[in-house]
């Protein structure tokens, strides 16, 4: 209940006509399983819909690193790869593509899934998405040439190594809490209020749930500022993944998608 009235208060204040939510279910998720993220899209939903708002949800996986990157800068430079038309992540495309299409449905701007997912790839094909983010973040005071030339502005480590497996395999599983505290470790996260962050610090090329690691591919690229920073992310990473002697089909990305259909009082 606290973090329905968390989510929502803000969302009721502002007057929306519809909302679409991102519930998160997984080791990195506050909802771990499956039940407990039905259960808070749910409450949210319902909530909503006492207030007449027509609110969706979509439950997808955080069992593992959404996307190549861990850290700030890492993350928006992938997000900026993405608005640009260049390399994305499949599992980073596939949630960003459904929770827009379930929006546009929402809104009325497509008539159903199929053309508003055509709708969202064609604006990020065709760089409409990118101009309104680019527009977006000059208008809340940032550079207005950040997606034309992000590297005058994001940071980068002076250290980028591989972290190498101990062992050839496929990988099983992530403790993906895990993974975010090695982001904390290399100064991309807070431990206390007011810490100053290393917004340069993470990990770059991140091998996801049923990839082939070894010495030719390794588990993630680390960024970090000093050899120790550098070897305890590595020596965290690896105790964090799993791995498994053959093949491991990787859990889908979107679960499910819970609706309420809002009725009008008589």
């Amino acid at each position: 209940p606290l973090i329905t009235a968390s989510i929502l208060s803000k969302k009721v204040a502002a007057g929306l006509d519809a909302l679409v939510m991102d519930v998160k279910t997984g080791s990195g998720a506050f909802m771990e399983t499956l039940e407990d993220a039905r259960a808070l899209a749910r409450s949210i939903i319902g909530v909503a819909g006492t207030a007449g708002m027509q609110t969706h949800a979509l439950i997808t996986d955080m069992s593992q690193t959404l996307g190549w990157t861990v850290g700030n800068a890492l993350e928006v430079a992938e997000a900026v790869e993405l608005l640009n038309g260049g390399a994305r992540e499949a599992r980073l495309e596939e949630v960003v593509l459904s929770l827009a299409a379930e929006m546009l449905v929402m809104g009325r701007l497509a008539p159903d899934h199929a053309r508003a997912r055509e709708r969202a790839a064609t604006a990020v094909r065709t760089g409409e998405a990118a101009q309104r983010f680019e527009r977006m973040v000059a208008e809340l005071g940032g550079p207005g040439d950040l997606l034309r030339h992000p590297a005058r502005y994001l940071p980068r480590a002076s250290i980028v190594e591989p972290v190498l497996p101990p062992t050839e395999g496929w990988i099983a599983s992530v403790d993906a809490r895990a993974v975010g505290n090695v982001l904390v470790g290399l100064g991309g996260g807070r431990r206390v209020a007011g810490e100053t962050l290393d917004l340069a610090g993470g990990l770059s090329e991140v091998a996801g749930i049923g990839a082939r690691v070894g010495r030719e591919r390794p588990l993630a690229m680390v960024h970090a500022r000093s050899p120790e920073q550098a070897r305890q992310a590595a020596e965290a990473l690896r105790a964090a993944t799993t791995l498994a002697d053959g093949a491991v089909s990787p859990p889908p990305v979107v679960h499910e998608t819970l609706v309420r259909e809002i009725v009008a009082a008589t």
